[in-house]
């Protein structure tokens, strides 16, 4: 007895969401016929706000222009191979020894360990010494 009462219940719900949706829908189309028609839009006042945003967007384009720019002055690289990842230069030796070294993160850690001691050092270029040297753990 209680399936067809539950069932009863169950489409008086639905009925009354479907009349909610009903109710939305007629205001929403209400709300469609208030609106204005594009086609009634001042020509002149269009024309006007396209011409500002044209110009707005050259005014910005031209600001990321790079040559218009300052750029603070980047250090002047040396010719030769470098550490992976780093500004460190090295020897093509070296260079050779590091792609050797097969595991990625090893290679990584003995690169950054590396290019550490070079900078804390003050060496211009890393030769195979001073690699064999500050690779070592």
């Amino acid at each position: 007895m209680n399936e067809p009462n539950s069932a009863n219940k169950r489409l008086t719900d639905v009925e009354e969401r479907l009349t909610r949706v009903e109710n939305l829908l007629v205001s929403i189309n209400e709300k469609l016929e208030q609106r204005p028609d594009l086609g009634a839009v001042d020509t002149e006042k269009a024309e006007a706000f396209k011409e500002w945003v044209t110009n707005y967007v050259s005014m910005r384009l031209q600001q990321l222009v790079p040559e218009t720019c300052e750029h603070p002055d980047e250090a002047v690289l040396q010719d030769g191979p470098y550490l992976d990842n780093t500004t460190v230069p090295c020897t093509e030796e070296v260079e050779h020894r590091v792609k050797r070294i097969p595991i990625p993160f090893v290679r990584e850690m003995v690169v950054q360990r590396v290019a550490e001691n070079a900078r804390d050092a003050g060496i211009e270029r890393v030769d195979i010494d001073f690699f064999e040297k500050a690779a070592t753990f």
